[in-house]
């Protein structure tokens, strides 16, 4: 069978592709710190050119750098896309000095799971492909630089990159953790709101009759936030609350920000009224509130296209001696959903296993970067 060849050749390059996911996962690069993420993304530039392949670089100012790599740029057939994002979520010297630890089971540290590890082992299945002669079709490997929190330091011009140079694609995979024997196929969309209150100080001694309290109008607020959340449905967050400035003065100002999550359209527009409605509303006389929007995610709708396209995989990889992937719900947000939204067929989460993402506890198995990279190697010699 031709995928045994593929398979024996990543058993060969395993270890060298620890190294290399060592290498990049000790090069902190929280989505705000534009030097680190574009350190991250220059490692991987080499790589590819060592390899002869096409790099393009859509340079930004505050973001990363988001890249396109392009793997067997004249083949005559449609291509196929990979993608994982190089920021991650925790504060630069979080995980100690050196970053990354390893014992005989498991790598640690940030962004071993979300998302280098999955980026690693997409160039690990690249090199495999090369290596054993594959020229079927380009294999394009699109490399995202502020994911994390939605593209809004780039405003949006990372994901529109991303889904440009994925536009003829038939299929995008994206290499987010991977729910081990599960494929994401639909994953809700995401709203940010910051809720800003202008109460006016008085003396606390003078409370019943003077002043009107930010954080009080707050309070009553947050709670009509708390009452349409449906976790089948809508759901929101208070995760972020500052006000007041000293315990004896009546709060002249508070600010809370609101993660709303949402799994189509409809219950967006619901969520954006609710929003707007709670915000215009007075519950404390003398409180004035402003709604800011920080960012927005659309969602990843459960369509016919990623649905077809995970019968296609599935087909292949049990014919290849492997599980079938289920079809899951994520409630995190992706690239994916725009990619999806932009009417390429995507399937998401099928980088490495492991657990603990976005926590200082972030652990992934060693053994799944060459699993990722088996699975990915028969979908491209199948596909």
């Amino acid at each position: 069978m031709f995928c045994e060849v593929f398979f024996n050749k990543i058993d060969q390059l395993y270890r060298e592709y620890v190294s290399i996911w060592e290498d990049v996962c000790n090069i902190e690069s929280p989505t705000n710190y534009k030097k680190g993420v574009d350190e991250v993304g220059n490692y991987f530039i080499k790589l590819a050119e060592k390899f002869g392949w096409k790099v393009e670089v859509l340079k930004q100012n505050i973001s990363g750098n988001a890249i396109c790599i392009t793997m067997n740029e004249n083949s005559k057939g449609h291509p196929i896309a990979l993608s994982g994002h190089m920021d991650t979520v925790q504060p630069l010297g979080l995980f100690g000095s050196p970053a990354v630890k390893m014992d005989e089971e498991y790598i640690y540290g940030p962004g071993v799971l979300d998302c280098k590890g999955g980026i690693v082992s997409g160039f690990l299945a690249m090199h495999t492909l090369k290596e054993c002669g594959y020229i079927d079709r380009p294999i394009k490997m699109l490399l995202q630089s502020d994911e994390e929190t939605s593209s809004c330091e780039s405003n949006k011009a990372t994901i529109n990159f991303i889904c440009e140079k994925a536009k003829d694609c038939v299929a995008f995979f994206n290499l987010e953790p991977n729910a081990k024997g599960c494929a994401c196929i639909e994953r809700k969309g995401i709203l940010k709101y910051c809720f800003n209150i202008i109460g006016v100080e008085a003396h606390a001694g003078l409370c019943a009759v003077e002043g009107s309290n930010a954080i009080l109008e707050a309070s009553n607020k947050i709670i009509e936030i708390e009452k349409i959340k449906n976790n089948e449905g809508v759901t929101c967050n208070v995760g972020v609350i500052k006000g007041g400035s000293v315990v004896n003065t009546v709060a002249g100002e508070c600010t809370f920000e609101v993660d709303v999550r949402f799994a189509n359209k409809k219950q967006q527009l619901w969520a954006e009224e609710q929003m707007e409605k709670i915000a215009n509303t007075q519950f404390v006389k003398g409180c004035k509130t402003t709604l800011n929007k920080l960012s927005y995610r659309v969602a990843m709708e459960l369509c016919d296209k990623n649905r077809v396209l995970l019968d296609k995989i599935n087909d292949i990889l049990s014919k290849n001696g492997f599980d079938v992937l289920a079809p899951i719900k994520g409630a995190g947000g992706s690239d994916g959903a725009d990619v999806t939204a932009f009417g390429i067929p995507c399937i998401d989460s099928i980088g490495v296993n492991g657990f603990g993402l976005h926590t200082p506890n972030e652990k992934a198995l060693l053994t799944s970067l060459k699993d990722s990279a088996k699975r990915l190697c028969a979908i491209f010699s199948s596909f």
